[in-house]
């Protein structure tokens, strides 16, 4: 399976291309750490945009964390996945707790990257959420939902790749979906790009920092 794009830079560099109808200061910029906000900071850069995070958690399955029951938004959203919990009868004491875990989690990263701080406001604003690639949706989801509380108009979702049957489900919750590529077979995200390396809390950090000073200056 050929590589699509060369890092998560270079994707976001393209994805801006296909939003410039959404360029101007009064857009918001979200990405979801720590990936996501590499190609959202290239989309903000380029659009002119503010840059922020939305923090999000997959709620994990005993066992295997990296198989999603659902996934948990900062503000409280929470979405769960009730038919693979009620298929692998996994227990209410279990998600409740793990969903607890994560939104602590999710508090922590919070005070990591914002100091604490709540999300921008964005009311009547246009908010682009970004992610560097979706498979199951589950964070996504969560995050879209949350933001569409948050009385965003519109709500616009983007990501270079994300498999089709995913995309069908999650252009119901946002106004706009831009995506670059939506491949069957899907396997995994990082299969998709040259150079997919870890990103850190550090590098996150470096983002918001050079972002806020731009837009500063």
């Amino acid at each position: 399976m050929p590589a699509l794009f060369k890092d998560r830079s270079a994707a976001g560099r393209e994805l801006a291309i296909s939003l410039e109808r959404y360029r101007g200061p009064a857009t918001l910029v979200l990405g979801l750490p720590r990936g996501g906000v590499v190609v959202a900071a290239e989309v903000a850069r380029i659009l002119d945009a503010a840059l922020n995070v939305i923090v999000t958690r997959k709620v994990g399955a005993p066992g295997n964390p990296e198989y999603a029951l659902g996934a948990v938004a900062e503000g409280g959203e929470v979405v769960l996945n009730d038919e693979e919990i009620a298929a692998y009868h996994i227990s209410r004491a279990y998600v409740e707790e793990e969903v607890r875990r994560q939104e602590e989690e999710i508090e922590r990263r919070v005070a990591l990257y914002r100091g604490g701080a709540p999300l921008p406001p964005m009311r009547d604003r246009p908010v682009i959420v970004v992610d560097d690639g979706i498979a199951t949706g589950y964070t996504m989801l969560a995050a879209l939902r949350a933001v569409r509380k948050q009385g965003a108009r519109p709500v616009v979702m983007a990501t270079p790749v994300v498999p089709p049957g995913t995309l069908d489900r999650l252009q119901f919750e946002c106004d706009d979906a831009v995506v670059l590529a939506a491949p069957e077979p899907f396997y995994a995200v990082g299969l998709f790009y040259e150079d997919f390396a870890q990103v850190s809390d550090q590098d996150v950090i470096r983002l918001l920092k050079e972002a806020a000073q731009r837009k500063a200056a």
